[in-house]
């Protein structure tokens, strides 16, 4: 029953005109109920629904700025996103495996747009404005992963927010210290 549940979650998210996020959460609310004792807290997994598409977006993000940046340390900084969140994203999925917990196969629609407007620019413009929500970016996520490392329900999650939580703070402080000498530099 669990199958022929699970295929027909999967096919009929195909069909719908939500966006990659939405169909991993629809699909991780519609667990079979004979999953229940196995499943994830709906807060955890919306969680690790978000830290994936977040994830997603800095490793691409990450990838541009190491294409389109005029200043080397904007390169830099990308390159480090490109592998310290290719990391934390090749965990969070062994993770979702091991909770049986479904994560976007591509960024939400609302990332992709704004990847899209970085596409866009060019120059000091794309150096100012990639560093700017490099900061922004990192200080919204690590008061979600500070929130989950404290009062997540699951005991490995929690395990993997506070680990994880030194890495972005150390992005956050290092975007900080770009973003400045990006603006000196103006």
């Amino acid at each position: 029953m669990a199958v022929i549940s699970s295929m027909f979650i999967i096919s009929s998210c195909g069909n719908s005109n939500k966006d990659s996020v939405d169909e991993a959460k629809d699909m991780n609310e519609m667990k079979d109920s004979s999953e229940a004792s196995t499943a994830m807290d709906e807060n955890d997994a919306n969680f690790m629904v978000e830290a994936a598409n977040a994830g997603m977006m800095e490793v691409e993000m990450g990838t541009m700025a190491q294409q389109k940046a005029t200043d080397p340390q904007v390169k830099n900084f990308g390159a480090m996103m490109v592998r310290d969140h290719t990391k934390a994203n090749e965990e969070l999925k062994s993770l979702a495996v091991v909770k049986n917990v479904t994560l976007p196969a591509a960024m939400s629609d609302n990332m992709q747009r704004h990847m899209n407007d970085m596409r866009e620019k060019t120059g000091y413009n794309f150096d100012k404005d990639y560093m700017d929500m490099m900061v922004k970016d990192h200080k919204d996520v690590i008061s979600k992963f500070e929130h989950v490392a404290e009062k997540g329900t699951d005991a490995d999650l929690k395990t993997w927010a506070s680990t994880t939580l030194m890495t972005l703070r150390m992005h956050r402080d290092s975007a900080e210290y770009v973003q400045k000498l990006i603006k000196d530099k103006k």
